[in-house]
């Protein structure tokens, strides 16, 4: 069992290290991302919101259509990936990074390795319940998908698009602050309290 983990940390800290250089030169922008995203500052909460609507109400605006939003979208990643390897060091400063800095980035990177991990794990888990359970597999897929499908015809696309993403932006944040174990906790309490008076009710 140990070398079973120490072969897999051994592995994540060499994906990590991979990871690290592909990025190198996204470093000062992604800890700036990074600053945003935990909410160092009271602020940033309010700025990722309101961003995030004036990106959406400019989509809603113009209307394009799936085709020209893709390629408008393909073409900025490829702007990016272009122009913010040479922009950064002139911007940020790249006499400016610290040790600190650096330790973060090795987090984030870490951070992102193990994501993807349980990403995979999550679809081999969904992989095997399909070969050993398919019926239970197959009914909880077509319920899920059931679900989605109900809530996408209730609620417009676009609008559905912008809470997914203001939530997924506005996690790291929440996570960070302790918000969502605040609000999880209070959620299990109260589960307890009505199991327990079910509970009292039975006997």
């Amino acid at each position: 069992m140990a070398e079973g983990d120490n072969k897999s940390s051994n592995v994540i800290a060499q994906e990590t290290a991979q990871l690290e250089e592909q990025l190198q030169a996204w470093g000062e922008v992604i800890l700036a991302g990074d600053r945003v995203l935990r909410w160092e500052k009271p602020w940033f909460p309010g700025a990722v919101v309101g961003a995030t609507t004036v990106i959406f109400l400019l989509v809603y605006y113009l209307d394009p259509s799936v085709l020209t939003g893709l390629s408008c979208t393909v073409m900025l990643l490829c702007l990016a990936d272009y122009l913010v390897p040479t922009l950064a060091p002139r911007v940020f400063g790249s006499n400016k990074w610290t040790t600190e800095q650096q330790q973060r980035f090795h987090e984030i990177c870490g951070n992102l390795v193990k994501s993807q991990k349980r990403v995979v794990g999550w679809w081999k888990r969904l992989c095997a319940l399909k070969e050993e359970k398919p019926k239970m597999y197959f009914a909880s897929v077509i319920s899920s998908l059931l679900a989605v499908a109900w809530i996408g015809q209730q609620v417009h696309n676009l609008f559905l698009t912008y809470l997914t993403v203001s939530f997924l932006l506005l996690l790291p944040g929440l996570n960070q602050h302790g918000i969502i174990s605040k609000y999880a906790g209070m959620a299990k309490r109260e589960i307890n309290k009505l199991l327990k008076q079910k509970e009292k009710k039975n006997e």
